[in-house]
């Protein structure tokens, strides 16, 4: 079991956060569309440098396993408002499945959070050293 623990960890985080890390770059190119699809949706247009600095620190933070549980706590907590956002009209099927895919990504996160980075993690090669 070790062993499997050993790749699922790194691999996990990898898994988990790449959809982080693309779409804070895709907002970067999109930016104008972005910003106006936010504003579209309630959400003050000027919070999108938070956001791309959220989904990219985050998740190359987790992909690295640097800081894995803080920064996992806050992706989870980011997935859970993303979904209230932005994908709560349960009237549209698609909208539905989008806001179950955040829902289980902050669950995939609070995992993190419970069990931290795991093998191959930077969090993990500095407590090696204390």
């Amino acid at each position: 079991m070790n062993q499997i623990q050993t790749i699922a960890a790194p691999a996990g985080r990898i898994l988990i956060s790449l959809i982080f890390v693309t779409s804070g770059f895709s907002k970067v190119s999109g930016y104008t569309a972005t910003q106006g699809y936010m504003e579209a949706m309630g959400v003050q247009g000027m919070l999108l440098p938070l956001v791309i600095a959220v989904e990219l620190l985050g998740g190359l933070a987790v992909m690295l396993g640097w800081h894995t549980r803080l920064a996992a706590f806050l992706l989870a907590g980011f997935s859970l408002l993303s979904a209230l956002l932005f994908h709560a009209n349960f009237g549209d099927q698609m909208q539905m499945i989008m806001f179950m895919k955040n829902i289980s990504i902050a669950g995939g996160f609070l995992m993190i959070v419970s069990f931290g980075g795991g093998a191959f993690s930077l969090d993990n090669r500095s407590n090696k050293g204390s």
